[in-house]
């Protein structure tokens, strides 16, 4: 379904054994008084600010090849945390859905957010929580990766190759962060976004995230006029234009929610953008109050 609206370690022990019936000079017998400790098993845990050649759905230790950013690549780890709560105590990595992937993505959501600059969902970014192997969860492991990924486009969401860190990849001016479009629309079906500078002409432009309520995902489809009346506030607030009854005849909404899999592991952003059909806009509305968006 489109996702579009519009409108581990081991130890070892050593055993000697002693013959003779006295023991040389300087030599007590004592073969532990005197010996250090063992150092305390250390499991593996990823590093963050390093890049991938791959984007990972499971983090396996055989699969650890991590790259300069500087080199071409397509994934980045911006953050590693530590599972807690009690799926931090079952024994295999948290299902798809569940309390521990949402704790884990909402940790992500907010480093990621971070580092980048601004919310991770108003650019072309790809967030993916990744989680140890079933193995080595066995063996102790219980961090969990923060990668993110450049993305060509909305809709397809292909991963682009690229080289440099994405630290700071949304701040003004970026050109990863969402701007204006011109949709590709099939009768009332947005196609697609095709992005454009704002100086040149196009139909849409991208305002703000919504942060739909914790509900299910059939309950979020079925109460979609919610998202559009939030994204309508959104608009006005960019455009500085007041919030009324009158809004809705000043700029539509196109809406590009969370895949299901996506809003059942916790991502509730909202992507709004206002659409006007009947003109043609050749520049941002952002501030530009009722001129740009006059009542129509």
């Amino acid at each position: 379904m489109r996702r579009w609206w519009a409108a581990v370690a081991a130890g070892a022990v050593a055993v000697l054994a002693v013959g003779g019936c006295s023991a040389p000079a300087g030599v007590d017998r004592d073969l532990t008084d005197e010996w250090p400790a063992f150092a305390a098993p250390v499991g593996f845990v990823p590093a963050a600010d390093v890049c991938h050649p791959t984007v990972a759905d499971v983090g396996y230790l055989s699969g650890y090849q991590p790259v300069d950013c500087a080199a071409s690549h397509r994934a980045e780890t911006l953050h590693v945390g530590t599972l807690g709560g009690p799926d931090a105590g079952r024994s295999a990595p948290p299902r798809a859905g569940s309390a521990g992937i949402r704790s884990a993505h909402a940790e992500c959501a907010r480093q990621v957010t971070r580092a980048v600059g601004a919310d991770w969902r108003s650019g072309r970014l790809q967030l993916s929580v990744v989680f140890p192997s079933a193995l080595a969860w066995s063996g102790g492991a219980r961090w969990y990766r923060c990668d993110v990924a450049e993305v060509t486009d909305l809709d397809e969401g292909n991963v682009a190759a690229r080289t440099g860190s994405l630290r700071g990849a949304l701040k003004p001016g970026s050109p990863l962060a969402l701007g204006c479009f011109n949709p590709k629309l099939s009768k009332d079906e947005v196609q697609a976004m095709r992005p454009v500078a704002c100086t040149a002409k196009h139909h849409a432009e991208f305002v703000g995230i919504y942060q739909a309520p914790d509900i299910s995902y059939a309950e979020f489809q079925r109460t979609s006029l919610r998202a559009h009346k939030a994204c309508r506030g959104l608009i006005a607030k960019y455009a500085k234009v007041p919030n009324d009854g009158k809004m809705q005849y000043r700029a539509g909404t196109i809406v590009y929610h969370p895949y299901e899999q996506q809003w059942r592991d916790g991502d509730r952003g909202v992507q709004c953008f206002l659409w006007v059909s009947d003109r043609t806009l050749t520049r941002s509305v952002r501030g530009a109050g009722g001129s740009a968006l006059p009542i129509t």
